[in-house]
């Protein structure tokens, strides 16, 4: 009885000490959890007023065009009815209808063909507000179905002459939150007075004890819509659970044979034991003296492992301090990169002098280019090297954007010429804006230079330079093979690469210098239905709201 004692007296602390570690592992899964609810709502509020307020831009920018000018004279020829048709159907499922109206409510164009001469309803107001000085109307939900309105303006007498009207495809928001709601993970959209605009297929009132709401920041004026999240708490936690389980079942099973076993060799395993945990404990002291191997088979084997455990621990120590030593040391080398540049610049250009000697041997021809081929080279490598390490903030300056494009053009007039790749700047106009001059070399030189790479001989480059009250507008257009849709989606993405021998990173450092900048980079198909990159850099930085 007083071993039976004994052995419960030493595993009910280490009962006591599991359970206290399976609960904070529990708690600590309930905060991770609910953590991770709160980054997926306030991705997904981010993503909804994404959508909105891109909504609102199109209305507004639409609105303004020339060719609505043309439901003066009634749309006679259809041409503003073909213009909504071709923009409805550019987006995809993002609308059901474009429609134009007159000031009584009569379509005089329309995406939808059986609209025209129809008079349009709409549901009641729910919110209007102006964006750049331009009035918006947005209608209560209503079938799934979200109007967007604002007025057009006649270009002579400056008076409104109707309404341009664009029917948002509510579904769009509800496979946005069905998308998020991954491992029984709940979605839902609500306005200010808790209504419920939009759900996940998976929604049910927030019953569990995990649930969290994510109020969504926005220019637009929807105050109070939150996005509400609920967890499944049994789901959430039942790894945990199930380990707990595991552990009970093990424990139980334990506790039995050693009543059975422990008897006859207690006496033979209670001293290498003691000596065993003495040395357990003092493990992390310096000079520590692994105990003599003594007792019964079983004792030594775990004598063995602990002793070789130990090893392997103070082995592992010494491997995470390598790596420790290793990843600065790769940041040494990134930062010491920049130093190769100048040396490689002055062998290239070296070469580039002697290879223009009349009187060079054609051993000495080819040994040159071997050395402009490989000085080429280890220049793109220390290219990728230093934009893959830790970036640099832009140091912003006045730059002349007309002259600056004209140079780099220049720069890289010769590479397009070996190709017979005729490369072409149209700027009509001197654009002035504060930029880091060394990374927008960057940027348009990688653009470029990737357009020489894709493009056979013969081909074509233009880089168009223009701007408004806001933007300075760059483009990199080709007449090449351009990119496969469903390639476009990871264009910027690092390692992604179309090029054999590619890297992968020269895209997605340019997004990341143009965003550094507060503007954006997009991709679309040239005019020659080959690829074309759109950059848009502010004036000024936008101001964060």
């Amino acid at each position: 009885m007083l071993l039976i004692a004994f052995l419960l007296a030493g595993l009910l602390p280490a009962l006591l000490v599991s359970m206290l570690s399976f609960y904070q592992a529990r708690t600590a899964l309930r905060t991770e959890i609910k953590h991770d609810l709160q980054t997926t709502g306030k991705a997904v509020g981010e993503h909804i007023d994404r959508v909105l307020f891109e909504r609102v831009q199109n209305v507004r920018s639409w609105s303004q065009l020339a060719i609505m000018q043309d439901m003066q004279i009634g749309d006679i020829d259809k041409r503003l009815s073909i213009f909504l048709e071709e923009t409805r159907r550019s987006y995809a499922a993002q609308y059901i209808a474009i429609d134009v109206v007159d000031l009584q409510s009569s379509v005089v164009a329309s995406s939808d063909p059986q609209h025209l001469n129809q008079r349009l309803s709409s549901p009641p107001v729910w919110m209007s507000f102006k964006d750049n000085d331009q009035p918006i109307t947005i209608y209560h939900l209503q079938h799934e179905q979200l109007m967007i309105s604002t007025p057009i303006y006649s270009d002579i007498t400056l008076q409104p002459i109707g309404h341009l009207i664009a029917t948002f495809n509510w579904a769009v928001i509800q496979d946005l939150l069905n998308h998020a709601a991954q491992h029984a993970t709940e979605l839902a959209l609500v306005d200010e007075s808790e209504r419920l605009l939009a759900q996940s297929t998976n929604w049910s009132q927030p019953r569990y004890n995990l649930h969290t709401h994510i109020p969504i920041q926005s220019t637009l004026p929807i105050h109070g819509w939150e996005v509400k999240l609920n967890k499944e708490h049994d789901v959430a936690v039942a790894p945990v659970h199930r380990l707990g389980l595991i552990f009970v079942i093990l424990l139980v099973v334990i506790l039995f044979f050693s009543l059975l076993l422990v008897r006859p060799i207690a006496k033979r395993i209670t001293q290498p034991l003691e000596d065993l945990i003495r040395f357990v404990q003092q493990l992390r002291r310096p000079n520590v003296v692994i105990p003599p191997l003594s007792g019964p088979l079983e004792v030594q084997a775990l004598h063995q492992t602990f002793t070789r455990m130990a090893a392997d621990l103070a082995e592992s120590e010494q491997q995470l301090t390598r790596a420790a030593k290793l990843a600065v040391v790769g940041e040494m080398a990134a930062a010491m990169s920049h130093e190769v540049r100048t040396p490689l610049g002055i062998m290239r250009s070296s070469a580039d002098v002697l290879k223009r000697e009349p009187h060079l041997s054609e051993d000495g021809r080819e040994v040159l280019g071997f050395i402009i081929s490989e000085t080429e080279r280890l220049n793109k490598l220390v290219t990728t090297l230093i934009d893959s390490a830790r970036p640099r903030p832009p140091s912003k300056t006045p730059l002349e954007l007309q002259s600056h494009l004209q140079h780099v053009c220049d720069m890289l007039q010769k590479q397009a010429q070996d190709k017979q790749i005729q490369l072409s700047l149209d700027a009509p106009e001197p654009v002035t804006i504060a930029v880091d001059q060394d990374q927008m070399t960057q940027v348009m030189v990688n653009l470029i230079i990737n357009a020489i790479q894709i493009l056979p001989e013969h081909g074509q480059v233009v880089i168009s330079l223009s701007q408004d009250t806001y933007y300075a507008y760059l483009s990199v257009a080709d007449n090449g093979p351009g990119v496969p849709p469903a390639q476009q989606a990871h264009l910027f993405e690092a390692f992604f690469t179309q090029r054999a021998g590619g890297v992968g990173l020269g895209l997605a450092v340019v997004k990341q210098i143009v965003e550094a900048h507060g503007g954006t980079i997009s991709y679309s198909t040239s005019p020659w239905q080959g690829a074309q990159f759109n950059l848009a850099l502010p004036f000024e930085s936008p101001e964060l709201t």
